[in-house]
């Protein structure tokens, strides 16, 4: 479990260390004490982050800014998730001393993150907030940078929501704008991580930033491409025009096989052919679509990508394979089940098969009375 290799004995021993370290009052066995008390070990990864945050408050100084000293001297000792307990003192005990707060977050986000803790703010000082984010866009550290686009993404996961930005990302655009050419792959991927968080709620909003961004640098080629990525599987045809990706007209399917029943925990093997009587087959996404039956007889959707290239011959033979290996994840049910096989957002062929359960061995032959 994440929470047993994280939030473990070892780094709680840690911190208590570089804590009395700064601040030779601080009592260590209390501090432990409280920490692993009887619902510490049924506590999940961020329960776990707030349990320590809430003790550090009670073993630290009274005031507020003393306590931030203290953290922010030892928080350049821990670095990761670990340390987005730091942040986290700042989301639940800064929110009324923004002063404070702003500059406590933009030197933790430096060891870790601040992209959980600095949305408490924009929901309280709003446009205030947004205008700090644009100054962290400026910042020669680029974790400070990266936080200016991560902690105002709309939909940001296990983070609270931003249904503000959700209904109108408009707000947010300018930070956008100000990252699009950043040098750091790790600042570029947060560009794309909102700009497709903005795709699910606004595809529009995502088409007009794409249209003006793609082709300009190889920054933004990288940020528009990353950033696509759900409205590509939606088959969304603007951004498959946008792409090249266009209308597989002069494309028919052969070939085409498929194991007809499958046991669940085993893999389904399937194979086709795409050709044209043109010279080449040309820019293609492949991809293909499992529809799952449900308990109750109804079906569930799920694409799969395949491939996507630029095919200079006139043939593409494809052999693929899906396992139904079980997951904690996802359960599967004996019946049929379809597949279809998609290019460029049009489904060319559909295919059934049959999930079954394995048969009971008989093992009774081989005991002995």
């Amino acid at each position: 479990m994440a929470q047993a290799l994280i939030y473990n004995a070892n780094f709680i021993n840690l911190l208590s260390q570089e804590l009395i370290n700064v601040y030779p009052n601080f009592d260590i066995y209390y501090f432990q004490t409280i920490i692993f008390d009887d619902q510490w070990q049924a506590k999940a990864l961020k329960a776990r982050m707030r349990h320590i945050t809430i003790s550090l408050h009670l073993c630290l100084s009274n005031k507020y800014a003393e306590s931030l000293n203290i953290l922010k001297s030892v928080a350049i000792k821990f670095t990761g998730f670990e340390s987005m307990i730091f942040p986290d003192f700042v989301e639940l005990y800064g929110l009324d001393d923004y002063t404070e707060s702003v500059i406590a977050l933009e030197h933790f986000t430096k060891y870790s993150s601040s992209e959980f803790a600095v949305r408490p703010f924009i929901v309280k000082y709003g446009s205030k907030m947004l205008q700090q984010m644009e100054i962290w866009t400026e910042s020669d550290n680029y974790h400070v940078r990266r936080l200016a686009s991560e902690g105002c993404r709309p939909k940001l996961p296990w983070a609270m929501a931003l249904s503000e930005f959700r209904q109108d990302p408009t707000p947010i655009l300018p930070i956008l704008e100000r990252l699009k050419n950043d040098t750091s792959k790790y600042v570029q991927k947060s560009v794309a991580n909102n700009l497709n968080d903005i795709s699910k709620d606004n595809p529009k909003v995502m088409l007009n930033i794409a249209k003006q961004w793609l082709g300009n640098t190889s920054e933004t080629n990288w940020i528009v491409k990353h950033a696509s990525r759900t409205l590509l599987k939606q088959g969304n045809p603007e951004i498959l025009k946008l792409f090249g990706l266009l209308e597989p007209k002069h494309i028919t399917i052969h070939n085409v096989t498929i194991t007809k029943q499958v046991i669940i925990g085993q893999i389904l093997e399937f194979s086709f052919t795409l050709q044209t009587e043109k010279q080449q087959l040309g820019k293609l996404r492949i991809e293909y679509i499992i529809e799952f039956v449900r308990l109750n007889g109804k079906y569930t959707k799920k694409k799969f990508k395949i491939a996507e290239a630029d095919y200079s011959q006139p043939r593409k033979d494809v052999i693929k394979s899906h396992s139904f290996k079980l997951l904690s994840t996802r359960k599967y049910y004996p019946g049929k089940h379809n597949l279809t096989i998609v290019v460029n957002g049009n489904k060319l062929k559909k295919l059934d098969f049959r999930l079954i359960i394995a048969p009971i061995k008989n093992i009774v032959d081989n005991v002995k009375y």
